[in-house]
């Protein structure tokens, strides 16, 4: 017997207030290094074959 999902009610996630200025901030810079990181991983080390 399968069990049955559970259906989240998404406009209350993560609560009812707005963000503090300090929190935005603080996503902000969390964004802009985890952006900077990814960009880091999908260069290719490879050295490039000349044909």
């Amino acid at each position: 017997m399968k069990p049955k999902k559970v259906e989240l009610d998404v406009d209350f996630i993560g609560g009812m207030g707005a963000l503090t200025p300090q929190e935005e901030k603080a996503l902000s810079e969390y964004f802009k290094k985890r952006k900077q990181t990814s960009n880091k991983t999908k260069k290719s080390t490879r050295p490039k074959l000349a044909a």
